[in-house]
C-alpha cells in the first residue's frame, strides 16, 4: 500500500473503530441502567431503564451526528486547542435547548403508548440537572474528539512529510541518474572524434554501437534501477566502444554468476566504473592493461559483489576506502554513484577502491540483492 492510500484506509478503519466503541458504550449504559433498577426492586418492567437510557442517547447522538457534521470546518484550528474548544463550546446552548424537551418528549410519548404516566422532577429543576449532566458529558466526548482528531493529523502528517520525502528521493535520484546521460555521452563522442582521424569505418561502426547503447539508455525511462543484466549490456557496450578506440591496450574478460543477473542495481551504475578504469589507467599508458569484470551474488546473505580489476593503474594512497558516503575520490561518475547508493541502500551499500601489488586497481561494490 502506498502513502496516498493509508490515509484513507486509517480513515476508514478509525471510523469503524469509533462506530463500535459507540455501540459498545450503549450497550454497556444500557445494561447498567437494566441491572441498577433490578438490584433496586423498582419492578421488573425492563423496557422502563432501557427506555431512558436510549432515549437520553438517541438524542445525544443525534445532535453530536449534528455537531460533528457542522465542526468539520474547524480542523485546522486543532493546532491552537483553545479556539478548537471554543468554537466547540458554541454548540452547549443548542444542547441545553434541545436535549431536555426531545429527550423527555420520547419518554413521554412511550409511556402513554404504553398505558402508563411518566412522572419526573419539576421543569425547572430538571431542566438545570439535566442541562448540567448533558454538559459534562458532551465535554468528556469533545475532549475524546480532540485526542483522536490530534492523534489522526499526527499521522497524517506523517504520511504527507514521508510521501514528500520519497518523492524528493526519487526526484534526487532521477537528477543523478540523468546527469550521468550527457557525462557518458561527452566521453563516448570524444572517442569518436578521436577514431575519426585515424580510421573512419571503426569511427562508423563505434558511432553505430554508441547508438545502441543511447537507445538502451532511453529504454530505462525514468526507473532508478534496473537489473544487472541491463546494465550488462550497457557497460559491455560502452566496453566497445572504449575497446574500439584503445583495441591494441585494454582486455576485458567477462566472469558473471547466472544468478546475479537478476539483482536490481542502480542505473548507469557499471558503466562509471569502467569508465574510471579506461581515463585513468587505460588512456595514460602505452602498454597492454588488462581488464576483468565479475558479478556474484551471495544467496545466503542477499549481497550481490560487483568487482573491476586492473593490472596497472595505481591510486594516490596505498589504499582508499571511498564509502557510499564519501565525497572523496577520482571522477564525477564515482561521486554520482556513491550519492546513489547512499540514497538506495544507505550503509548496507558500499564502493571500495583499492591498490593491488605490484600494479593494479580492484573497485568493489556492494550492495543488497532485491530481484
Amino acid at each position: 500500500m502506498t502513502t496516498t492510500d493509508m490515509a484513507p484506509a486509517w480513515s476508514r478503519r478509525a471510523l469503524a473503530s469509533l462506530v463500535l466503541a459507540w455501540l459498545l458504550f450503549v450497550v454497556l449504559m444500557v445494561t447498567a441502567a437494566a441491572l441498577d433498577y433490578l438490584r433496586n426492586e423498582q419492578g421488573t418492567q425492563l423496557w422502563k431503564p432501557i427506555l431512558w437510557e436510549c432515549s437520553s442517547l438517541a438524542v445525544g447522538t443525534c445532535l453530536m451526528l449534528l455537531q460533528l457534521r457542522w465542526s468539520q470546518r474547524w480542523r485546522h484550528l486543532l493546532a491552537t486547542p483553545w479556539r478548537w474548544f471554543g468554537m466547540q463550546a458554541l454548540w452547549l446552548p443548542y444542547y441545553w435547548l434541545l436535549f431536555t424537551p426531545l429527550t423527555f418528549a420520547i419518554r413521554h410519548g412511550v409511556y402513554a403508548l404504553m398505558g402508563e404516566t411518566y412522572t419526573h422532577r419539576p421543569a425547572g429543576e430538571l431542566f438545570v440537572y439535566e442541562s448540567l449532566k448533558i454538559t459534562v458529558f458532551i465535554g468528556l466526548i469533545t475532549a475524546v474528539r480532540f485526542g483522536v482528531l490530534s492523534y489522526r493529523e499526527l499521522l497524517e502528517q506523517k504520511l504527507r512529510a514521508e510521501q514528500a520525502n520519497a518523492l524528493l528521493r526519487q526526484a534526487q535520484l532521477q537528477r543523478l541518474a540523468q546527469q550521468m546521460q550527457p557525462h557518458f555521452l561527452f566521453n563516448a563522442l570524444n572517442t569518436i572524434s578521436a577514431l575519426m582521424h585515424s580510421d573512419v569505418e571503426r569511427a562508423d561502426a563505434t558511432l553505430i554501437e554508441l547508438a545502441g547503447v543511447l537507445r538502451a539508455t532511453l529504454d530505462t525511462g525514468e526507473n532508478i534501477d534496473a537489473p544487472l543484466s541491463n546494465e550488462l549490456a550497457l557497460a559491455r557496450g560502452y566496453a566497445q566502444v572504449m575497446l574500439a578506440r584503445f583495441g591494441e591496450r585494454a582486455s576485458i574478460t567477462w566472469r558473471i554468476d547466472d544468478c546475479a543477473l537478476a539483482c536490481r542495481v542502480p542505473v548507469l551504475s557499471l558503466q562509471p566504473l569502467l569508465e574510471n578504469i579506461f581515463k585513468h589507467t587505460v588512456e595514460r599508458r602505452r602498454g597492454m592493461t588488462h581488464i576483468s569484470v565479475a558479478a556474484t551474488l551471495d544467496a545466503q546473505a542477499r549481497v550481490l559483489r560487483v568487482v573491476l580489476e586492473d593490472d596497472s593503474g595505481a591510486l594516490a594512497a596505498p589504499a582508499q576506502d571511498v564509502g557510499v558516503g564519501s565525497g572523496s575520490g577520482p571522477g564525477i561518475g564515482l561521486a554520482n554513484l556513491r550519492a546513489r547508493l547512499a540514497m538506495l541502500h544507505g550503509e548496507r551499500a558500499g564502493l571500495t577502491l583499492e591498490a593491488l601489488a605490484p600494479a593494479g586497481v580492484r573497485t568493489t561494490m556492494i550492495l543488497p540483492c532485491q530481484c
